[in-house]
């Protein structure tokens, strides 16, 4: 068989391959980033006494020293965290805060728990339940 007759192709011109698209992240390896954007005025920093605003702070610390796979498995009145149901929280939850986003809790001061959600590597504070008011605490 012959070839067909036609036009030459263009020599040395290749098409490119296409660009690579970066893999995305695996946020369980990252550690958290917290974030205060979203706090509630009545259950703020304001509210907080001296000792409860540093604990915070250390717990934070202590926090972002690990990834979110890594507090998963840590009990959740130390370093872990435990899911709240979104029915036990006795305050409006904003309307940013869809049906299908976990409502979670972190310890920051003995029992006190900081509630909030996490979007990505992100864990954006709402709540700093001090007084144990914010949620029904079972007991």
């Amino acid at each position: 068989m012959g070839r067909i007759k036609g036009k030459e192709p263009k020599k040395g011109k290749r098409l490119a391959p296409p660009p690579q698209v970066p893999p995305l992240p695996n946020y369980d390896s990252e550690p958290p980033v917290f974030c205060f954007r979203y706090l509630d005025k009545t259950y703020g920093l304001d509210s907080c006494t001296k000792d409860e605003k540093a604990a915070l702070v250390s717990t934070l610390y202590k926090l972002s020293q690990l990834s979110w796979k890594e507090l998963r498995l840590q009990p959740r009145h130390g370093l872990g965290y435990e899911l709240i149901s979104r029915n036990s929280i006795s305050v409006g939850i904003p309307k940013h805060i869809t049906e299908d986003v976990d409502i979670i809790a972190f310890r920051f001061k003995r029992k006190a728990p900081m509630v909030g959600y996490r979007d990505r590597e992100i864990f954006r504070i709402v709540w700093l339940d001090r007084d144990f008011t914010l949620y029904d605490h079972g007991g």
